[in-house]
């Protein structure tokens, strides 16, 4: 028995207009933006108050308890988070700026050895002979050029801003504080034993939101990124429960 096969349809020939609108509008390249300083301020203030509090909560059922050690924990954090982001940038830069001058000293001392490592690089993409050398030669023709190459290509390293430090701690520490008040928020208005639960299911649903909308902006499923940080944050929050019921105050009568 014969198996046929139907012809593929031929594409409809697009215009030059119509791949600058798709390449542009309705399928452009995303820029680096602020989205993972935001996810990484908030799920982080979200999860570490969430767990104090209900340590605090879990040892006592006094409200205002809860919502000093919320507050407290609040204000640290974020402060923290934003340092911490302000550093990593500069050392990040740092460390760049390491690197690159390390490639100009090997330029200077191990020409040829940079200069087979451009040959490597470019022959594992599938160039060779007169265009490979071609490459090459254009290459190390400029030492800037080069050292470029071969830290993006060498090193996977790109260049850090160092200016973007102060606004990458600012964005990081403010997201830490509203990310912090979103389980505290419920024990403002509802007593500790409540409030509890509220702030559970709360922060669980913010955390899948977040989740979700990271993998509808970047790559991956939607629900299945959701439900992954859901879990994640509310278990790693649930610890801090587990040690507030085993250092539990007696209630005095």
């Amino acid at each position: 028995m014969t198996v046929k096969y139907a012809a593929p349809v031929p594409e409809r020939p697009r215009t030059y207009e119509s791949e600058v609108d798709h390449h542009t509008r309705r399928d452009p390249h995303r820029r680096v933006s602020s989205l993972s300083d935001i996810i990484l301020g908030g799920q982080d203030g979200l999860v570490n108050v969430l767990g104090v509090i209900l340590g605090v909560a879990a040892a006592t059922s006094d409200t205002r308890i809860v919502l000093v050690a919320g507050l407290a924990a609040t204000f640290a954090e974020s402060v923290s988070m934003g340092a911490v982001a302000y550093t990593s940038t500069l050392a990040d830069a740092d460390f760049y700026e390491s690197e690159r001058e390390r490639e100009y000293r090997h330029l200077s001392h191990a020409p040829h050895v940079e200069r087979e490592e451009i040959y490597d690089i470019y022959r594992a993409k599938g160039f060779e002979g007169e265009l490979l050398d071609h490459i090459v030669d254009t290459i190390t023709a400029n030492p800037d050029v080069w050292v470029a190459v071969m830290m993006a290509e060498e090193h996977q390293l790109r260049p850090v801003n160092r200016r973007t430090a102060l606004r990458s701690a600012i964005i990081v520490g403010l997201s830490a504080v509203i990310g912090s008040l979103i389980p505290l928020m419920p024990f403002v208005f509802l007593p500790v034993s409540v409030g509890m639960v509220v702030a559970i299911a709360i922060s669980a649903l913010v955390l899948f939101l977040v989740g979700a909308y990271k993998a509808r902006i970047y790559v991956g499923n939607p629900g299945k990124s959701g439900l992954e940080m859901a879990i994640i944050g509310t278990a790693s929050a649930l610890v801090g429960y587990l040690v507030g019921l085993l250092f539990r105050v007696p209630v005095v009568p």
